[in-house]
């Protein structure tokens, strides 16, 4: 009698069965070679870094590294509590509060919810890296973006603990409160008056955010806190970090030298203000210390900075796309100087 041999049992999809119990043996062993590729990658960077640390060392305490270390520690430790800061009322506002509230809050018309938004900004104790996640979570409510963008600028500059810091440091000259609060307010109505005028949609684009429909408001405030920490905190890093390597290679002799020229004062103390990167919460002191400068070039620096600077740039770049902060960030810096000089001429 002829014994016959039964066929393999085939799948649907006509593939052996133990082809189906091979696949996930041959995915572990391949998640598997990757783990310890990456284990070994891992020793070899700390090996390295071992025989490496006498010439890594001589590095870092050569003076130029010291001083790109201090420029970049002060900013992310002057920064950092402000943008946590930012990122839970970020956080707050997309889960708690409907967006109905904006729409009785705001004016109907663009024009008029552009200076009370502005004028808004004086309510947030924070500086401008509080105000940029901020800005994010009322255009992804439906705020129109003039108004969120009015608010973004006059928020750090105007707010009581940024004015109070301004009053300690000029206690001769408290006329420079008044013409902070005037100019930095100013600039923001401006701003966002000009985006009613020549923005185009295209050009906003708020980074996308994750959908946390289904868990309760807990775990959907801090799911967005988590995302906002990663990815607006990345950004601060790079604008710290690009803070810091431009601190540390320019002559300090460059200031004297344009603090002797009324023109190129304001200019320098307005590029010094977006190279420095300092928190508003202590600009005004920075500022009351370059006294070889006039109260207008100081002012300028103070209305610029809270604006525009390194990290800002790169912030607003991650939070709104960098279409956004090309055109965004030069025109500001433009309209914050011209205001500066003019509020400077009438008050100080």
């Amino acid at each position: 009698m002829a014994i016959t041999k039964a066929a393999p049992q085939q799948t649907d999809g006509g593939t052996d069965d133990s082809d189906d119990r091979r696949a996930p043996r041959q995915r572990a062993g391949a998640a598997e070679g990757r783990h310890l590729n990456s284990s070994l990658l891992l020793t070899m960077l700390m090996l390295g870094l071992v025989l490496l640390q006498s010439p890594i060392r001589r590095a870092l305490s050569a003076p130029v590294m010291q001083s790109w270390t201090t420029v970049f520690v002060a900013v992310m430790v002057q920064a950092l509590p402000f943008l946590v800061l930012g990122v839970l009322l970020s956080a707050a506002i997309a889960v708690f509060v409907p967006p109905s509230f904006f729409a009785r809050a705001l004016p109907r018309r663009p024009a008029l919810a552009v200076p009370v938004a502005g004028a808004a900004g004086a309510v947030l104790p924070g500086c401008e890296c509080a105000s940029v996640p901020v800005a994010g979570a009322l255009v992804r409510r439906g705020v129109t973006p003039a108004a969120a963008l009015a608010f973004l600028l006059s928020a750090p500059a105007i707010n009581p603990i940024v004015l109070t810091a301004t009053a300690v440091a000029f206690p001769g000259n408290p006329e420079m409160v008044l013409a902070r609060l005037v100019a930095s307010l100013l600039v923001a109505c401006a701003m966002g008056w000009l985006w009613l005028r020549l923005g185009r949609t295209d050009w906003l684009r708020p980074a996308s955010r994750h959908a946390y429909d289904g868990q309760s408001k807990g775990e959907a405030f801090w799911g967005s806190v988590r995302h906002d920490v990663m990815h607006a905190g990345g950004f601060l890093v790079v604008g710290a970090m690009a803070a810091a390597t431009l601190k540390a290679v320019v002559p300090e002799t460059w200031l004297s030298t344009a603090a002797d020229n009324p023109v190129l004062s304001v200019l320098a103390l307005a590029v010094l203000a977006v190279v420095l990167s300092i928190c508003s919460e202590a600009d005004a002191f920075v500022a009351a210390s370059l006294s070889q400068f006039s109260l207008t070039a100081r002012l300028t620096f103070l209305v610029v900075g809270p604006m525009i600077d390194l990290k800002l740039f790169a912030m607003q770049a991650g939070t709104f796309g960098r279409a956004f902060a090309l055109r965004f960030a030069p025109a500001t810096f433009v309209l914050a100087v011209v205001v500066s000089v003019l509020v400077g001429a009438v008050i100080l």
